[in-house]
């Protein structure tokens, strides 16, 4: 969550309206899923995103859905614990066969509360390449910390194996480019996870065009590192609020129930 106290020091001014309307976690997992399929996380049904919650269980995207077209209705909630672990408790839809990859990256990461794997456009081309992207600017900069690159692709992570391994190179990183298949990002809460995806994929788009043109010059690693900690630290203020609202200017059903 964003700090009060920091919010208050930046913008004194309570505004002429509410940023955003109230949401239920269902209806944040809807708009975090529409948004990013804007910002280049539509490879058609390819993708899952989860937000672990407090009861332990975590709500899902559901595996028959494209992310333009989910809404609060149709996010599932999945059981974690041991008898019915990985199953649909709650919803019309089934999870994906790739819910592993979350269970393993939650069993080792109690400081994760969501889970983002998809093939972005332009962090696919970087998957591709086996490369981690630079940082040529200062959006590029606004999450800190080295991204994990796993190189041993070995098919889908829908098997148990792939899931651990996954996981297991993902390590104690923020995010990973999976080699020949995508990108996984964690995050602590809502805001976040839009923030590090988001900037994942403007870092790749940029660094393309950057040095198909001839190169560039990188922002230095200390300018960068103090800026990632900044501004991921503290979630953006506004710009989930200002995406929410975008997204619900194009379609107010999403919030349905």
């Amino acid at each position: 969550m964003v700090d009060e106290v920091l919010l208050k020091m930046i913008a004194p001014n309570p505004g002429r309206y509410p940023l955003m309307p109230k949401l239920s976690h269902k209806a944040s997992l809807a708009l975090l899923a529409r948004i990013l399929f804007d910002e280049g996380y539509d490879d058609h049904l390819a993708g899952h995103i989860s937000w672990k919650q407090e009861d332990g269980s975590l709500l899902m995207t559901p595996w028959e859905l494209t992310w333009d077209e989910i809404t609060a209705a149709d996010v599932i909630r999945v059981a974690t614990d041991s008898e019915a672990k990985g199953k649909v408790v709650e919803g019309a839809w089934n999870v994906t066969p790739a819910v592993g990859l979350h269970l393993e990256i939650y069993q080792r990461r109690p400081d994760v509360r969501i889970v983002i794997h998809n093939h972005p456009r332009w962090s696919s081309v970087y998957s591709g390449l086996h490369q981690v992207p630079k940082i040529f600017d200062q959006t590029a900069a606004q999450v800190n910390g080295d991204i994990a690159f796993f190189n041993e692709y070995d098919g889908t992570v829908n098997q148990s194996n792939e899931a651990a391994a996954t996981a297991q190179a993902l390590g104690s990183s923020k995010w990973a480019i999976l080699a020949n298949h995508g990108v996984v990002v964690t995050a602590g809460n809502i805001r976040q996870a839009y923030l590090r995806a988001m900037t994942l994929e403007m870092r790749c788009r940029l660094a393309w065009h950057v040095q198909t043109a001839g190169g560039g010059q990188e922002v230095q690693k200390n300018i960068a590192e103090k800026t990632g900690a900044m501004i991921d630290g503290s979630g953006f203020p506004f710009l989930w609020e200002a995406m929410v609202r975008r997204a619900l200017r194009k379609d107010s059903g999403i919030l349905n129930m």
